[in-house]
């Protein structure tokens, strides 16, 4: 995980790193992108970044793509994250509970735009995004302290 990359309460920038793909399959028509931390210890995870309705167009996401102020995607909705504000939050596993997993999961979806908005749960984006995959792809990342 890049230092910008992480929470500024874990001495980082907070900044959504910059993430490429290739190789969507026929009849994509969005994508979403669901970052996850399945170590946290909350019994449920983390969840750090949530966005959907990503123009099928598209096939990188600048850094800080994730800081809604920088509109770098306008067309595409990101919900709260588990910091509790909409957009990006980065990694910061509690001091002394060891590496945690970022699961970066990117998902080419047959559908121009999911049935929500920004007051969606990531769980009701996961109902949405597992009803109308076509196909996935992870990068899986990992940061202690």
């Amino acid at each position: 995980m890049p230092l910008a990359s992480v929470y500024h309460g874990c001495g980082g920038e907070n900044l959504s790193p910059q993430l490429s793909w290739s190789g969507a399959p026929e009849g994509t028509r969005s994508y979403a992108l669901m970052v996850y931390d399945p170590d946290a210890p909350t019994g449920s995870g983390w969840w750090h970044w949530v966005m959907f309705n990503i123009p099928a167009d598209t096939t990188s996401l600048g850094e800080g793509a994730g800081t809604l102020k920088n509109g770098l995607v306008p067309e595409a909705i990101q919900v709260r994250n588990d910091y509790g504000s909409p957009g990006y939050g980065g990694a910061c596993p509690p001091r002394g509970d060891g590496d945690h997993r970022y699961q970066f999961r990117l998902y080419a979806l047959g559908v121009e735009q999911l049935p929500l908005d920004e007051n969606a749960t990531p769980a009701q984006v996961g109902f949405q995004v597992n009803a109308n995959k076509l196909a996935e792809a992870e990068l899986e990342v990992i940061w202690g302290r």
